[in-house]
């Protein structure tokens, strides 16, 4: 990584600079032609020209002015773990009135090729596809209707970021800048635009959002443009980072790493308790607002507000259950293994009456049903269609089943109805998969054949087939389990892992990365080649792109900010459901296991923050944050989107505090590495 002042084609005397990539086999590198565009209300805007540059020791200096402002720049290569440019910028404001403005910073990505964007938890590649069925950003080379969230330009709030950068690739190399969540001039932001005029990313000062802002709704809220009001002779500075990697699509991993570094030593973490007192908190919550014993259901969620659940019926308390994902077979098999582990009999016949019902739920197809709902019985869940059956929900069920399985022979007992709903789903998905591995990401609910087959919905299957071969030593399902493994590699290689949630059709989510994990560490595991394990470090480092890097500043009035929630360890859903949740805790045991087999602390690290992020916001008794002893809510509101900023929702759910169980029990043996303060 290098810089060189470029020809800008002028004559007058103004300058620019590129970085460039030296290894690059293409012409490419970020162009700066100007240190600052200075936008009014008026529409009018006002470039800081590059007038003086001079070479340094260990970078440059870079300085210029307009009739408003005067700019002076400080740019420090810095080479850690990865090489990057550490940029101070000194503005002062000419001005003899006040006036108000937004400040934007920019390059330009000059080379060959569409370019394909970044933003850490909030946007990836096109976002979403043309034909995903659920609305919010997307990205088309060719523009679009900004009505229909379809631009080929978006400025988005740093808040929606897990790492509040940018990146950009185009054929040469990949291209990134990062700054705070806030700067002196209030929330900054991020942006970027791609077409036939070229590829730019820039940051704002203070942030703007455009050309529409997405709230959580298919209609979106018109532009949201900030400006700050400069007095007279105003000075400010600004520090953000300037990044130029290669054009492998791998290759922000060393820059996500390196901000995680430095954002760690101001950020600190806030648990409010031990492993044991948040299993022990969280088992009861299970067990006393969710656990339904009239029906053997876990409810899906449970009101905070008690009272307002009697007043509008129970209604509060949804009175179904997913056989996963939102509820059902894994947080039964956390509440029975604490309750065998604790001696507690009535967790253990909670748990056990829980699986018992889901094990009957077969559907026609030979797989689970999806959910169970009061009043209507098995149904096949929030599925594009009313008879589709979603992969990653039946795969996850299963694969947990097998674990409760395996976790019940070695106590001495047997559920024969168990193994035959495990083995029936098992022979689903490898009966179904295609032969280039695919298992498909959606059945007909009747007939079992596949209706969609795009996606990685079906990856869990790997995971659930590799656990069934071991409990029931069939060497077939292994079989299937390693073709999975081949066919769902691209998805990886791309970057790119999407379709794992029933309510997001199609979209690259969070918990894509969690079952990616999962898959290929067991797939390791199975049979210790090197390329699985290879796979489940790309897998895991592009599950840390969703996990946030830093403690957001919540509004001061709100409830987070009243709690002191840190959030640096947090994960955000998806690009679609933009709000801070815990299911990162499903794919601890891989995470941790992966540390071991890799020596890579990066991975203990960062999962360290996820369970110490986690273990805030847990209820300690009733009342705590408005809610009754072991609570948990599912959404923690990080932008404007669903909710304003700092507000949290105000349901407890079943797989928030069945996976803060469930990972908790796992991380005791780890305890002593982990450090949840971080010390």
């Amino acid at each position: 990584m290098q810089w060189k002042l470029s020809d800008n084609g002028l004559e007058h005397a103004v300058k620019a600079f590129e970085i460039t990539m030296a290894e690059s086999k293409h012409q490419a590198s970020l162009r700066f032609s100007n240190l600052l565009s200075a936008s009014g209300r008026d529409g009018k805007q006002e470039m800081v020209s590059v007038d003086e540059i001079t070479s340094t020791s260990d970078g440059l200096q870079a300085s210029g002015e307009s009739e408003s402002f005067q700019v002076r720049s400080s740019w420090k290569q810095m080479n850690d773990i990865c090489d990057y440019f550490e940029v101070s910028m000194d503005v002062e404001y000419k001005g003899k009135q006040a006036s108000a403005y937004n400040l934007q910073f920019g390059c330009s990505l000059e080379g060959t090729g569409k370019p394909d964007w970044m933003i850490p938890g909030a946007f990836y590649k096109e976002n979403r596809f043309e034909k995903n069925l659920r609305p919010y950003p997307r990205y088309d080379f060719k523009g679009g209707d900004p009505q229909q969230m379809v631009s080929d330009y978006w400025s988005f709030r740093a808040d929606r970021a897990a790492l509040p950068a940018v990146f950009a690739w185009n054929d040469g190399m990949c291209g990134a800048l990062c700054t705070d969540e806030m700067s002196p001039l209030g929330l900054s932001g991020l942006g970027f635009r791609g077409n036939e005029a070229g590829t730019e990313i820039w940051l704002n000062f203070p942030y703007k959002e455009e050309p529409v802002t997405f709230i959580g709704n298919a209609v979106p809220a018109p532009a949201d443009l900030h400006m700050h009001t400069f007095q007279p002779g105003e000075k400010v500075e600004l520090h953000f980072y300037v990044y130029a990697g290669t054009s492998d699509a791998h290759s922000y991993n060393p820059f996500v790493r390196q901000m995680y570094a430095i954002h760690r030593q101001v950020n600190g973490l806030n648990p409010w308790m031990g492993l044991e007192q948040a299993a022990e908190l969280t088992a009861h919550g299970l067990y006393e607002w969710h656990y339904d014993k009239e029906n053997d259901i876990l409810r899906e969620t449970a009101a905070f507000d008690r009272e307002f659940n009697n007043n509008v019926k129970g209604m509060g308390d949804r009175p179904h259950m997913h056989v996963s994902w939102v509820s059902g077979v894994p947080y039964a098999y956390a509440l029975l293994t604490y309750g065998r582990k604790k001696e507690d009999t009535s967790y253990t016949e909670a748990g056990i009456r829980v699986l018992n019902k889901i094990a009957t739920g077969l559907a026609p197809s030979g797989t689970f049903w999806a959910s169970w709902e009061l009043g209507r019985g098995w149904t096949a869940g929030w599925n594009p269609k009313k008879t589709w059956l979603q992969a990653r929900t039946i795969s996850e069920a299963t694969l947990f089943l097998v674990r409760a399985l395996a976790f019940e022979r070695e106590a001495g007992v047997m559920h024969p109805e168990w193994e035959h709903a495990v083995l029936s789903n098992l022979r689903f998905a490898a009966e179904h998969q295609r032969s280039d591995g695919n298992f498909g990401s959606y059945y007909d609910c009747e007939t079992g054949e596949v209706q969609e087959w795009d996606g990685a919905g079906g990856m869990l299957w790997i995971a659930a087939l590799l656990e069934g071969a071991s409990y029931f030593e069939d060497e077939g399902f292994a079989a299937a389990a390693v073709r999975g493994g081949s066919y769902y590699e691209r998805f990886i290689r791309d970057e790119y892992i999407y379709g794992a949630p029933e309510d997001v059709h199609l979209t690259p989510t969070s918990e894509d990365a969690y079952n990616a994990v999962v898959s290929y560490v067991l797939l390791y595991e199975f049979n210790r080649q090197p390329l699985w394990l290879e796979l489940a470090s790309s897998a895991a480092d592009w599950m840390m792109t969703f996990r946030w890097t830093y403690n957001l500043q919540f509004p001061k009035h709100s409830l987070l900010a009243q709690y002191d929630y840190c959030s640096r360890g947090a994960d955000q859903a998806s690009t679609s459901n933009q709000h801070l949740h815990n299911y990162g805790l499903f794919a601890v045991p891989e995470m941790l296991r992966l540390w071991t087999y890799t020596g890579d602390r990066y991975y203990l690290d960062r999962t360290r923050d996820h369970i110490s992020c986690f273990l805030q916001f847990i209820a300690r008794e009733d009342g705590d944050f408005n809610a009754y002893k072991g609570m948990v809510t599912e959404r923690f509101y990080n932008t404007n989107c669903f909710q304003p900023k700092g507000m949290m929702l105000t349901l407890s759910h079943s797989w928030c505090i069945g996976l803060i169980l469930y990972a908790a029990q796992a991380s005791l043996p780890y305890e002593n590495d982990l450090d949840l303060y971080d010390r």
